[in-house]
């Protein structure tokens, strides 16, 4: 990041380094969980085989599919933010909304190091969808 990015953003090089570091920790354990649940998954298929389920058993099971989908495409949209932050601080454009351009406040880098919206336009997003 250039001194006059810096000065923009108004984030020390040193919180840089932290948030980076903090992403790639973010990362690894969501992609980690993920590869944990399939191996989960494939454990019990093989200690069960194909042993007969019984409705109330399936009925769970597809509750919980559901259940998993929805945090799995919660972990799929954080993630893909947490790439786009890296590639931000790669740019030197970490900080900056990438709707606006406008700088993201430090404490809200600091409870969500992969934001890159301001928490206004996040909301507006999200009411649009």
């Amino acid at each position: 990041m250039s001194p006059q990015q810096q000065q923009h953003t108004g984030l020390s090089r040193e919180f840089i380094e932290q948030q980076r570091q903090r992403l790639l920790t973010l990362r690894h354990l969501l992609l980690g969980g993920e590869e944990s649940n399939a191996a989960q998954e494939r454990a019990f298929q093989l200690q069960h085989g194909d042993e007969a389920a019984e409705e109330e058993d399936t009925a769970q099971d597809m509750a919980q599919r559901e259940v998993d989908q929805a945090l799995h495409d919660v972990d799929d949209h954080r993630i893909a933010n947490i790439e786009r932050a890296l590639q931000k601080i790669g740019e030197g454009s970490y900080g900056l909304s990438d709707l606006s351009g406008k700088p993201i406040p430090q404490d809200r880098l600091l409870t969500t190091p992969e934001a890159i919206l301001t928490v206004q336009e996040e909301r507006e997003r999200e009411t649009h969808r």
